[in-house]
């Protein structure tokens, strides 16, 4: 599954016990896999400032996650010939050994492998300003992501509109990718060649009546450049002062004459502008196949180890891939910012977590700071209804009214402005990686 759940609990013996049954039971039941989730100790500051940063780390993170999930949306977008190997190009960069900051894996192993970025959101500095620095990093990915999205959207939007001018019917469609000027008389001061729609069932009736609707008509010069399901496209040469006459006469006869000049300068322009459209859009996305099957590379040859809590038995979920060669060749500038990005926000996100889980915990256990933080991988979506009730039974003391109420909906906490299937007895956010459903 690609479900976490972030839990803590405070570290006294009490509750080390606690967290060692909830292993132990977890691991006979194949309920979930457990990892211990390390967070550094912040500077706390007071529990008033704690409080007030509880509420905003709340927002920031829903913020995140809702602009990590339009970014996956756009990797989507732009990949649209080649949507099976999206998955692939949404990895993070580094969260592991400082040796391998600069190596991308996959989202689950960021979160399983998580380690705090000192370098980018220093510990040592009040709590206050690492959020600043989240919330700023956040707030510019996306600024940029509006106004790269909404050039390309733009863009796609005007191809869009000359694609269905060259996909309609005779009596819609651009003709420029038909004509030539072969099919015209040009530079004329007297002659003037028109184009005329003539039903698929009417093209004798036409050949044999086209040269007497109108006087002055230039015998044998109907041509057919052109047919779609109801009918043809047919030149027809006349001299220039009876072309109302030859229109009015064709309209009887249920020829419908198309409006249409031959401008060179102006066709010329019109396919030299889907060119560049068509150009500018797979650009955006040019990424080649080799490329493409080293997207979810990782690193060279590096095993990344992890202890797991409550099953040892279970490998590490590190993977041992090529790193990717000549990272970014092949790609469009709007994928590859697309990637860089997302990997930025995603780490920022689970950043925000970790924060979150420390706020949290020192406000409901108290100071001085001691709890331990266990991220949990339930094993399958029938297992969660279980192991949220063993999480209850194992940690009930901790708050018995919140286990209470998890049991009954009825039961209200007081002073608790969360609904009831917020808050549990112990510590708790959830991450979902499901990003593309």
């Amino acid at each position: 599954m690609s479900e976490f759940w972030l839990i803590s609990a405070p570290r006294d013996k009490e509750n080390l016990q606690a967290l060692e049954r909830m292993n132990t039971v977890t691991s006979k039941s194949n309920l979930s896999y457990n990892t211990k989730f390390t967070i550094p100790d912040f500077k706390v500051g007071t529990l008033d400032s704690l409080v007030g940063l509880s509420d905003e780390l709340a927002k920031l993170d829903i913020f995140a996650e809702s602009l990590i999930r339009r970014m996956a949306q756009s990797v989507v977008e732009v990949m649209e010939d080649s949507k099976g190997k999206v998955q692939e190009n949404l990895l993070a960069n580094g969260g592991l050994k400082e040796k391998m900051k600069c190596l991308k894996i996959d989202l689950t192993s960021f979160v399983t492998h998580f380690e705090w970025d000192v370098a980018k959101y220093p510990a040592k500095q009040p709590l206050v300003s690492v959020v600043d620095i989240l919330a700023k990093q956040l707030a510019q990915i996306e600024i940029d992501l509006k106004s790269r999205t909404a050039a390309y959207n733009t863009l796609k939007t005007n191809l869009e509109n000359l694609e269905k001018k060259s996909m309609g019917n005779l009596f819609t469609r651009t003709l420029s990718d038909i004509v030539s000027k072969e099919d015209f008389v040009l530079d004329s001061e007297y002659l003037i060649t028109l184009l005329v729609i003539v039903p698929k069932p009417s093209y004798v009736q036409w050949q044999k009546t086209y040269e007497s609707l109108s006087d002055m008509v230039v015998p044998r010069s109907t041509k057919l450049i052109a047919e779609d399901k109801e009918g043809g496209l047919f030149t027809v040469t006349l001299f220039r002062k009876v072309i109302d006459d030859f229109k009015t006469k064709a309209k009887e006869n249920k020829f419908t004459v198309r409006e249409f000049y031959y401008d060179e300068k102006e066709i010329k322009r019109e396919r030299e502008e889907m060119t560049r459209l068509l150009s500018d859009k797979k650009q955006q996305y040019q990424t080649s196949c080799v490329a493409l099957k080293k997207g979810s590379s990782t690193f060279p040859d590096h095993k990344v180890k992890v202890t797991p809590l409550g099953n040892p038995d279970r490998p590490a979920a590190g993977q041992s891939d090529r790193e990717r060669e000549n990272e970014g060749e092949g790609e469009g500038p709007l994928l590859r910012w697309l990637k860089v990005h997302f990997s930025e926000a995603f780490v920022a996100w689970i950043h925000l977590k970790a924060l979150r889980v420390f706020v949290e915990s020192v406000l409901r256990y108290g100071l001085p700071v001691n709890f331990q933080a266990v991220l949990l991988q339930p094993h399958k979506k029938s297992c969660t209804k279980r192991l949220r009730q063993v999480l209850n039974s194992v940690f009930r003391h901790l708050d018995e009214v919140a286990a209470a109420s998890i049991l009954d909906a009825s039961v209200e906490i007081p002073g608790l402005q969360l609904s009831n299937q917020d808050y549990f007895p112990y510590v708790y956010f959830h991450i979902d990686l499901s990003l593309l459903d």
